[in-house]
């Protein structure tokens, strides 16, 4: 499925706390800013990654992953390269909805699709099977860049999926991984296959 590289460290990062997950608001593609105590998770992201030798940043689009992005670009003195393949997943229908409120109207269906969802999607959803092939295709161009140490901010949704198309586990698997906000996860890739090196690390939110 993906090219054979040179060794390659793939940084994930969620991104910080938006208005919308204080709120508790299933987001999708919807969007919000970040909130003070989001400004500064991304702050202390950034200073955890100063020593990691980082040399590109690629971002989702969307207002919460793009300013965490910005946040880290600017102490770690680079760019950011925004890619539409890792913009969250489409909820449909439920997005802007309370998640409490949704668990409460919707348990059976929320319970399934959280459980498995391939086999249990959420009424007018994004299709999977276009959600599997936009964030395997930018996993594989990864791959084939000439960096060598990558951080990529995105979402809950579009990050794990990295992970499970990396490590095989599919989509079936996808809320069974959990980040919190800018939780890290570490994927090394050598000699053909990955290794995750860690999930959702938390080291740098400790001082809050």
């Amino acid at each position: 499925m993906f090219t054979p590289s040179e060794t390659k460290y793939l940084y994930l990062l969620r991104h910080a706390q938006s208005e919308f997950n204080e709120k508790g608001i299933f987001q999708g593609r919807l969007d919000s800013d970040l909130t003070p105590l989001g400004f500064v998770q991304a702050r202390l992201s950034a200073q955890d990654l100063i020593d990691k030798g980082i040399e590109v940043i690629y971002s989702s689009p969307q207002r919460r992953a793009y300013k965490t992005a910005l946040t880290v670009a600017d102490v770690l003195g680079l760019e950011v390269i925004v890619d539409e393949r890792i913009r969250e997943m489409s909820f449909g229908r439920y997005e802007g909805k309370p998640f409490l409120e949704l668990m409460e109207n919707e348990g059976d269906i929320m319970r399934s699709w959280l459980s498995n969802p391939l086999k249990n999607p959420l009424p007018t959803q994004e299709d999977m099977e276009h959600f599997k092939q936009r964030v395997e295709s930018f996993l594989s161009d990864l791959l084939n860049t000439s960096y060598k140490k990558i951080l990529v901010v995105a979402h809950g949704g579009t990050l794990h999926a990295m992970i499970c198309l990396a490590l095989g586990l599919g989509l079936e698997n996808l809320w069974n991984i959990h980040m919190d906000n800018t939780g890290f996860a570490l994927l090394k890739h050598s000699s053909g296959r990955f290794e995750l090196k860690h999930l959702n690390r938390l080291c740098h939110r400790e001082v809050l």
